[in-house]
């Protein structure tokens, strides 16, 4: 039997995927949880041979709590079942840890197959989800996009990142810093 942890924030899906997977004979659903930090907790008590994992989930996400699974309990496959079939969740889960990747929408026995495959250490991703993040290279971000990431990370104002990516194209602006000053410098990143 393959023994598998499932971890979702939707009742409905995780029911739905409980059913599903009870259909096959070499299934046996051992817990399933609400958000990463119980995910968590039900792999090291558990010890599951395979945790299906959202990515978008409260507490810790999908990406967190594979990380800390393979950290606390490594003997536990992780793959990510998620909707959001984006080339940076599925980079982000691979670097964290996770054995398989597969969008919700995978056929049933697409899944069930996947399932085996990570059991038997096997790598398994979405074939769509594998071609777009070897295209989109290594960030599916433009600079731009990374530019206004980074200036709200320090806790930066609307106007500071409006700063960051009109300087960030070159151009020496003249933006109001305070009053009627004016901040003509160029950024020097």
């Amino acid at each position: 039997m393959i023994r598998i942890l499932l971890a979702d924030d939707q009742h409905l899906v995780r029911g739905a995927l409980a059913a599903l997977l009870a259909l096959e004979d070499d299934f046996e659903v051992v817990a399933s949880v609400a958000d990463g930090s119980a995910a968590v907790r039900a792999a090291v008590e558990h010890k599951p041979d395979v945790a299906l994992l959202d990515v978008e989930m409260p507490g810790l996400d999908g990406v967190s709590a594979t990380r800390e699974i393979r950290s606390q309990a490594p003997g536990v496959r992780v793959m990510i079942l998620t909707t959001f079939g984006r080339p940076g969740y599925l980079r982000r889960a691979m670097d964290a840890g996770a054995r398989g990747f597969m969008v919700k929408d995978a056929p049933p026995d697409r899944l069930a197959d996947a399932v085996r495959q990570v059991h038997g250490g096997r790598t398994v991703v979405d074939p769509a989800l594998a071609v777009a993040s070897l295209s989109s290279g290594a960030t599916p971000l433009t600079d731009r996009e990374t530019d206004a990431l980074r200036a709200a990370e320090d806790g930066g104002t609307v106007a500071d990142i409006a700063r960051v990516l009109i300087l960030s194209e070159g151009h020496s602006a003249q933006l109001p810093v305070g009053g009627d000053r004016q901040d003509r410098r160029p950024y020097a990143g």
